[in-house]
């Protein structure tokens, strides 16, 4: 511990990086889906994102965005999107108060500190693009008043394949935002069986207790945004994200904002394996669920997102594969 620390602030930081173990050991006890997808969920906690899933309906995406919730003690909000959606409705309205004679700002369901947007690919472009400023900015704008959103903020949105009836695809400002994405898939057959058995199956939320507060995520996305990275392992990450741009499959690469959200995962990688600086198998972890979803491929007209993430995914592995990692004693 640094002598001018005070030790109040050392234990609350000791506190803060062990929480994301907690919160993944406590999820993976509870949830039948894979512990890399928990880590990867609680990786975006801690680094400030969003996460968007996608899958076909019924395997689990909406129960692992309530236990998240109730891990973190924090509010949770969720919105099944629909065509007929507004974007009002997820913003919140101003209404006339006859008795004070003025209007009244209604918060919409986007004020919460874990926002579950369920097949957000059903509602349509307009309202998909309302969720653009609360996912950027974490703040609102409603007849011209700008309102401040809960911190933290975490949009843990669900979208069904494209190729399923009544889907509208996510325009590529959107997907952009969200800082990583990936898929549970069905989970084992072992996990399955269990999952039947327990005793509370209609309810698998039922032994989830919060095992940390608000306040400890904020100081754990604090820790993070402080981790070390060495200048080598910044220019791995640029080198693979450029090298997304020249590859002749790709017809649009990663954008810069890619660059800064694998940095800012691997930093909360570091926090979850307890160490202070980010390592180049950080990056390799993170690399296809962090860009996968943000490139365009050349062939991907008319195609399933199905096939398209494989694609993407393929392409990723054999890019990090010949972008050369810095050595360890460079890192």
């Amino acid at each position: 511990m640094n002598a001018s620390e005070p030790a109040g602030a050392a234990m609350s930081s000791a506190s803060s990086s062990a929480m994301p173990r907690t919160i993944i050991d406590a999820l993976d006890a509870a949830l039948s889906c894979s512990r890399d997808v928990i880590e990867l969920t609680v990786t975006v906690l801690c680094a400030g994102g969003h996460l968007l899933l996608e899958d076909v309906p019924g395997v689990g995406k909406t129960t692992l965005a309530r236990a998240l919730g109730q891990c973190v003690g924090g509010d949770v909000h969720r919105v099944q999107f629909t065509p007929d959606m507004m974007p009002s409705d997820l913003t919140g309205v101003s209404i006339f108060d006859q008795t004070t004679r003025r209007f009244e700002f209604h918060p919409g369901p986007l004020f919460a500190n874990i926002i579950i947007a369920d097949e957000v690919n059903r509602a349509n472009p307009k309202t998909q693009s309302a969720m653009l400023e609360a996912m950027a900015e974490r703040q609102i704008s409603v007849d011209g008043v700008t309102h401040a959103l809960p911190e933290p903020y975490l949009v843990f949105a669900t979208q069904n394949p494209i190729e399923l009836e009544g889907t509208y695809p996510l325009p590529e400002a959107q997907l952009d935002r969200f800082m990583a994405c990936t898929s549970l898939g069905y989970p084992t057959r072992e996990a399955e069986r269990a999952m039947l058995l327990a005793d509370h199956a209609n309810d698998p939320l039922a032994g989830i207790r919060p095992v940390c507060s608000t306040r400890d995520v904020l100081e754990a996305q604090r820790l993070a945004g402080a981790v070390y990275v060495a200048e080598p392992v910044a220019d791995y990450i640029v080198a693979i994200v450029r090298a997304t741009r020249d590859h002749a499959d790709v017809r649009f690469g990663a954008s810069p904002r890619a660059g800064l959200n694998l940095l800012a995962m691997a930093r909360a990688r570091a926090v979850i394996h307890h160490r202070d600086y980010v390592t180049p198998d950080d990056v390799r972890a993170l690399v296809v669920p962090v860009l996968s979803h943000r490139l365009v491929l050349r062939a991907s007209a008319g195609m399933p997102s199905s096939f398209t993430t494989g694609a993407a995914a393929d392409i990723l592995a054999e890019i990090t594969d010949r972008v050369p990692a810095p050595r360890a004693d460079h890192a």
